[in-house]
């Protein structure tokens, strides 16, 4: 390999003559720097123009400096480490016939050196950048590939419910409101059909449940300052359930109130029903879960480009499910000091749950047995739905849920852990809430 004499090294980058001079000046201080054979088309002309190329170290990275053979006594011509379009990094063990560097408006030019070239470019100081590393060496992209599968998966665990409780606080109940009432019309216009209890009935139930929404401290809210107006209506149409909607509207079904009564359950059993329910509303369950799917969606379309619509769509499934769990534990812990604060016992609402729970398996039995398949009119188990469903869906969510690493992902906590829970008034994950 040749070395150039201090006279005739460049320093930093230029494209003017007179510059290329006066930077060959400056750089004649650093000292000898190896060269290399090349060939630059320069655009103007079909024919190659031999070359002799020297890199230079400069803060900004190294700069390109050329030698015209066919022009002795010519000044250098530099490139500044931005006007270069540098090859890319490649392994060692398969390294390119030739190099070939992108001059941009100035050609290119082309190097046969290739093992020389690498060389001289680590020792003008340039480091291949995180990507480039990872295209060569597997190590650094395995190690890469975990770190990001870390990282997402600590985002959807815990950094999108975190963000997304924060975020909630800015959402209006105006809006709230709004999607409720809509929705609520929606399902007046299709599934739900207008209550058939008694006037009377159904006064009780609303003075309980208002004075309960009354009783309520503002402790047990996550969002102080937080007051939707609470109200309570009635439904039939769908089988056992009630149901919170965003803005302070509860729902109740008579199919509920009729199984309590069918069980001898007191109204506490029925007033624990609605207390959880009150807790979806003031916690702010299903606007946190919209904006749960808009940060999950806006994060893996960040991290993840062209892919992240595949990738975002079942991660929102699935994150839907997990945090439904954690909503409907949330829920439950909000009725049970809810209902501690008040004097009124959880055990009756426990009972209902369960009850309805053995109601929903025995029905569906009976259709396997007689042929028909699984129930598909029932509803899910009252103290703990937000939203309709039915035996074997919730069954297959137990199912889920008792195993170690796909509990993760169930939409409602075991049944009979949480009955159980409620009927003793007290559930170890709500001291942590």
């Amino acid at each position: 390999m040749k070395r150039m004499s201090s006279a005739q090294t460049a320093g930093p980058p230029s494209r003017e003559p007179r510059e290329a001079g006066e930077t060959g000046s400056r750089a004649a201080a650093q000292g000898d720097a190896p060269v290399l054979p090349g060939r630059w088309f320069d655009g103007l002309s079909s024919k190659a123009r031999p070359v002799m190329v020297g890199l230079q170290p400069t803060p900004q990275g190294p700069s390109l400096v050329l030698h015209p053979l066919s022009q002795p006594g010519a000044e250098p011509v530099v490139f500044a480490w931005k006007d270069v379009g540098w090859p890319e990094a490649w392994n060692a063990r398969k390294p390119p016939p030739r190099v070939v560097v992108d001059l941009r408006d100035h050609g290119s030019l082309e190097i046969d050196a290739v093992a020389q070239w690498r060389a001289a470019l680590a020792a003008a100081g340039d480091r291949p950048g995180m990507a480039q590393r990872m295209q060569t060496r597997w190590p650094v992209l395995l190690c890469v590939a975990a770190a990001a599968a870390v990282g997402l998966t600590l985002f959807y665990r815990y950094g999108t419910p975190w963000a997304a409780t924060q975020l909630t606080r800015f959402v209006p109940l105006a809006w709230e409101t709004s999607v409720a009432e809509n929705v609520l019309q929606q399902m007046d216009a299709g599934t739900l059909k207008p209550s058939k209890l008694p006037r009377e009935r159904q006064d009780q139930l609303k003075a309980r449940f208002d004075a309960l929404a009354r009783l309520a401290p503002p402790g047990l809210q996550r969002y102080p300052g937080y007051r939707p107006p609470l109200s309570l209506e009635f439904r039939s149409g769908m089988g056992a359930n009630a149901f919170a909607l965003p803005g302070g509207k509860v729902v109740m079904t008579d199919g509920i109130v009729k199984a309590a009564a069918d069980k001898g359950l007191t109204d506490d059993a029925l007033v624990g029903v609605l207390a959880h329910e009150m807790g979806h509303v003031v916690q702010r369950h299903t606007t946190r879960m919209v904006v749960q799917q808009g940060v999950l969606s806006m994060g893996l379309g960040l991290a993840l480009g062209d892919v992240s619509g595949v990738v975002s769509t079942g991660a929102s499934v699935l994150t839907g499910l997990s945090y439904s769990r954690a909503h409907e534990r949330e829920a439950d812990c909000y009725a049970i000091a809810l209902m501690a604060h008040t004097a009124l016992p959880t055990a009756p609402m426990g009972q209902l749950l369960l009850a309805i729970a053995h109601d929903e398996d025995a029905k569906d039995a009976r259709k396997k047995d007689a042929g028909q398949g699984p129930a598909t009119g029932a509803s899910a188990p009252a103290a703990g739905a937000s939203a309709p469903g039915n035996a074997s869906q919730r069954r297959a969510a137990e199912d889920l849920a008792s195993h170690p690493v796909w509990s993760l992902l169930s939409s409602h906590p075991d049944t009979v852990e949480r009955a159980t829970e409620l009927e003793r008034g007290h559930a170890p994950h709500c001291a942590k809430n």
